[in-house]
């Protein structure tokens, strides 16, 4: 009888998978923070310009208020003067920064359009991106005037004169500080850097116009 020959067991084997792509280093750092990227994005540029703008208009307008209120009291002790002279400041000083800064954003959009028609004379123009006036105007008004009220409500209910100035010029000086700071952070540079030079700044503008206003009512003019 002929030996029956052992049947081969059908094994199937496997083939070893491939190893798996290690991830590119760019893909590691942004496992690693997720936000890098987007910061990455952000145009500092573009967003300083803006800045520059609400900071601007913000410490003008605490600064030019505080200092005519103090210039004010320097002559005449009367609350309701200086009271008058900072909000006529508040006034005239949003309505200034407003002109000043559409007029200005205005001048730059009529150059940036003439740059682009003159590369691009067939192609229509596109306003994204492009300064806007308006909206520069509006936002400096309003920094202006919400630097403006600072200095007004710090001294608008106290009675006796060099506590009214003193604290028109402690709370001028903490609102110099944040605005200050807040400029630093937002724009990505030193914060009490920044928070330092806008306070000393408005500490000599006070002093200046104090002084020379009381030096000229020494003299009774």
């Amino acid at each position: 009888m002929a030996a029956t020959k052992p049947s081969q067991s059908s094994e199937t084997f496997s083939s070893p998978s491939a190893p798996a792509a290690s991830p590119a280093p760019s893909d590691v750092a942004l496992m690693a923070d997720p936000f890098k990227d987007v910061e990455a994005q952000v145009d500092y540029g573009q967003r300083g310009q803006w800045l520059r703008a609400a900071v601007l208009g913000a410490n003008d307008g605490l600064v030019s208020t505080a200092s005519l209120m103090m210039g004010v009291g320097a002559v005449k002790p009367d609350a309701r003067a200086m009271l008058l002279s900072g909000l006529a400041g508040l006034v005239a000083g949003a309505c200034s920064m407003a002109i000043g800064e559409f007029v200005s954003v205005y001048t730059q959009l009529d150059v940036e359009l003439s740059q682009i028609k003159r590369e691009n004379p067939t192609e229509e123009k596109e306003e994204d991106g492009l300064p806007n006036p308006f909206q520069a105007a509006s936002a400096s008004a309003l920094a202006f005037t919400a630097g403006a009220v600072v200095p007004l409500l710090s001294a608008a209910f106290i009675e006796s004169h060099w506590v009214r100035m003193g604290v028109l010029v402690a709370t001028s000086s903490v609102a110099l500080a944040v605005f200050g700071a807040l400029g630093g952070f937002f724009g990505k540079s030193p914060v009490l850097k920044a928070a330092l030079r806008v306070l000393f700044g408005g500490w000599a503008a006070m002093l200046v116009t104090y002084g020379i206003l009381r030096l000229f009512a020494s003299f009774g003019i």
